[in-house]
């Protein structure tokens, strides 16, 4: 039998298997499929025609559009049918046509989604995903499999992102760009191939970063990407004198970090 909380709503034309657990203020409306292993925590809100699938797991008060199926098997030729988990945070908006699918046994089996993102229509989170908090991914943004977005992430519409690939904090990918290395944080990248054309300054202002704090990370940045030797040397280079700058010492962290992919730059990928 399923665990429905008193207070929770449920359409009469909605199916609810049995398993599933309904938290209490949830609303399921008409014509959505919840499965037997769904928890849908408190004021969650699934409006019409909304499948939720597989072990998914959705934070109180996120909502979900029509059309979005959130939990569905990993799109993967490796996947044997295994039962793998989808965590989605707290206060997200899946917008109509998401797609969410959950994990891989041989990475875990995990996919996880973190708290207040903002899905636009037919975005895509594929399988072995990590995406942090506050992130925006605009319509039809793609992300394959085992990729990382980290916290404040905006994806413009139709960008697509490799797998395995990271995408640094407050980092900003144009419209359309295609990511195919990695994004330090607080960049900003464009084009297809994407390139690295500088620092996502409104954004860091507009989260209350200091003036005198974006020009230092701009000489950092300058020091990485202009320097004489390798970006990962450069930015060794250059840790002792920016220890004091936390957004710094991020990118610093970042770059140094193990990686399946190389770094993004303003000339990785070019033509010509």
């Amino acid at each position: 039998m399923s665990t429905i909380a008193g207070s929770a709503r449920i359409h009469a034309m909605a199916v609810v298997e049995d398993g599933a657990v309904i938290g209490e203020g949830v609303t399921v409306g008409p014509f959505c499929h919840v499965g037997p292993k769904v928890v849908l925590h408190d004021n969650a809100e699934l409006l019409a025609h909304v499948v939720v699938t597989g072990r998914t797991e959705i934070g109180k008060g996120t909502r979900i559009f029509p059309m979005a199926v959130i939990g569905g098997d990993p799109q993967s030729v490796h996947h044997g049918g295994e039962e793998t988990t989808l965590t989605v945070g707290e206060n997200c908006t899946i917008r109509e046509g998401v797609t969410m699918n959950t994990g891989t046994a041989d990475f875990g089996g995990k996919t996880i989604v973190g708290d207040n993102n903002l899905f636009l229509a037919n975005s895509h989170v594929a399988h072995d995903c990590r995406v942090g908090n506050h992130v925006i991914m605009s319509n039809n943004v793609m992300l394959a499999g085992h990729v990382t977005i980290e916290d404040r992430v905006i994806l413009g519409g139709g960008s697509a992102v490799h797998q395995f690939t990271r995408v640094g904090r407050q980092a900003f990918v144009g419209g359309l760009s295609a990511v195919s290395y990695d994004v330090i944080p607080y960049g900003m990248l464009n084009g297809n191939p994407g390139l690295l054309g500088g620092l996502n300054v409104v954004g860091m202002t507009r989260a209350g970063i200091d003036r005198a704090v974006i020009h230092t990370v701009r000489r950092a940045y300058k020091a990485i990407f202009e320097g004489s030797g390798s970006i990962r040397d450069n930015a060794a280079a250059i840790r002792n004198e920016y220890a004091d700058c936390e957004p710094v010492m991020q990118i610093l962290d970042f770059i140094a970090a193990e990686s399946d992919r190389a770094l993004s730059s303003p000339t990785r990928g070019q033509k010509g």
